[in-house]
């Protein structure tokens, strides 16, 4: 991205579990509201260009949902999970969250999810909801760490 302002990153966790294991916990949707904290429900195919529906903690509504659609852009088994969405037209703005796993060695990997803006609105999506994101991609990590530590 040109914009370093408009990307929103998680702390790169080192997981000591296997990527497949990793793998496994990312793909495997009807567990989320088992350990993800942030993104409590996702339904999907997890098939190149099919929706993804994600649903979250309301900012600042306790015990509130919201849901939003997304599509599969990349599915790399063992590496690469991305999704994203174009609000109206692409110069009005465009999202892409990336989660990537490297492995270390065949014990352990790392960690780390992006989300990326374009467009007019991107600046402002980072300002208004920056920290949050932030916040909620953190709790992910760690939240992965120790589910995919505790299955390894």
């Amino acid at each position: 991205m040109k914009n370093p302002k408009a990307v929103v990153s998680s702390e790169t966790v080192t997981i000591n579990a296997p990527a497949a294991v990793v793998w496994q916990v990312l793909t495997d949707l009807p567990s989320y509201p088992q350990w993800n904290p942030f993104t409590v429900k996702v339904e999907s195919d997890l098939t190149l260009g099919n929706p993804v529906d994600l649903y979250l903690p309301k900012p600042g509504k306790s015990g509130e949902l919201m849901k939003q659609r997304e599509f599969v852009e990349t599915y790399e088994q063992e590496k690469s999970l991305a999704w994203g969405m174009t609000m109206k037209h692409r110069w009005v703005l465009q999202a892409r969250r990336d989660q990537l796993i490297e492995a270390i060695d065949e014990k352990s990997c790392r960690y780390v999810t992006t989300d990326s803006f374009k467009g007019l609105l991107a600046n402002t999506v980072i300002k208004k909801q920056g920290d949050w994101i932030k916040q909620g991609f953190d709790s992910v990590a760690f939240a992965l760490k120790a589910r995919a530590e505790s299955l390894a």
